[in-house]
């Protein structure tokens, strides 16, 4: 079969002619390419990476034997084992979610661990209770558009979206922010934070950048704030002041899709692409064949930050995707050679505290 090949750590996937993987499998429709698939292919994720050579990706969209349409994700999937950029996919230890009907498969694939990061913090690990103002860090990124439209659809008072990217911005304002700040552009990013929120500070902050930009959050929170940490882009230590998070009685909290248990990721995919499929999430992916796959991995790209606004898809599969009837979200796709939810009872995450 065909498939995305890496030959050596650090090294750009070309594609090649691979065995096909034994056991079940998927036939891929739609593979993102995530950040996580660079680290494993850097070796610096803490789990290590494949026997080289190996096929990455970490996550797809594909066909079961039976026909219906699962999103594959977790366990050794990519990381430590062949992962998923290929005309199939192993599923060995991974969850197969189904899908639900009528999804795209491409915006299917781009809301599994890029959306998902996304819409849990508010959904599941530090629900929203209704009324909150939130500050979403990176909100320009694919995960933070989506954090946007998620505190907005899960019922946040106010939204504030923070970001590097101008266009980013206004990408955000369109997806329901209230307000924007850029974070290249702010000399006290705090005194800005705090502006936004009529000097009271955010009592919800969305951070994938860690960094400074979180340093700021925090002495601009407001009391009892929850600030929900989920990635490093702006570095991997941040300066805190025990008084800031002590006297302000600040609830900081991680997160990693990882780590959610299997029974509440199920449900929350299928809950976040029937709000896509509906139209009240929306979220713009970059499709691109499995022969352009080094072109499209991100070191070699161009672009630089403006393209990781969408998230790439590689659609992989010879066969035709199953036919789809138009949504809200997909009347006017924002495309480039062809690139292209019910609220349910929110369920409080386990161990929420202050640590």
């Amino acid at each position: 079969m065909r498939a995305a090949l890496i030959r050596e750590v650090g090294g750009v996937p070309e594609p090649a002619e691979v065995a096909a993987p034994a056991g079940e499998t998927i036939e891929v429709l739609a593979a993102p390419i995530n950040p996580i698939d660079l680290a494993v292919s850097r070796g610096i994720l803490a789990t290590g990476h494949p026997d080289l050579p190996y096929v990455p990706g970490c996550e797809a969209v594909g066909r079961k034997e039976d026909g219906r349409v699962v999103w594959l994700f977790g366990g050794s999937l990519g990381r430590t084992s062949p992962g998923a950029i290929a005309e199939r996919a192993p599923v060995g230890d991974a969850q197969a979610i189904e899908v639900p009907e009528d999804a795209d498969p491409a915006l299917a694939a781009g809301l599994g661990i890029a959306g998902l990061a996304g819409w849990l913090p508010f959904a599941w690990r530090a629900p929203l209770a209704g009324g909150e103002t939130v500050l979403v860090l990176g909100a320009t990124g694919s995960v933070g558009l989506v954090a946007v439209q998620a505190a907005r659809l899960l019922g946040a008072a106010r939204v504030v979206a923070a970001g590097r990217s101008a266009s980013g911005l206004e990408r955000a304002a369109e997806c329901g922010a209230d307000a924007t700040i850029r974070l290249d552009e702010s000399g006290d990013l705090a005194a800005a934070f705090r502006e936004a929120f009529d000097g009271e500070g955010p009592s919800y902050v969305f951070d994938p950048l860690w960094g400074e930009p979180a340093a700021a959050a925090v002495r601009a929170a407001a009391s009892r704030a929850t600030i929900v940490n989920l990635g490093q882009s702006a570095g991997a230590t941040s300066e805190l002041a025990s008084a800031d998070v002590r006297f302000k009685n600040l609830s900081l909290l991680g997160h990693t899709n990882f780590a959610v248990p299997a029974d509440e990721l199920a449900e929350h995919y299928r809950r976040l692409v029937a709000h896509a499929v509906a139209g009240e999430i929306r979220l713009d992916v970059e499709r691109v064949p499995l022969a352009d796959v080094a072109d499209a991995w991100p070191p070699g790209r161009g672009r630089r930050h403006e393209a990781r606004r969408r998230p790439l898809t590689l659609p992989v599969s010879r066969a035709p995707a199953p036919p789809l009837r138009p949504s809200r979200s997909q009347a006017r796709p924002r495309t480039q050679r062809g690139r292209s939810t019910r609220r349910s009872r929110r369920r409080r995450a386990p161990g929420r505290r202050s640590p």
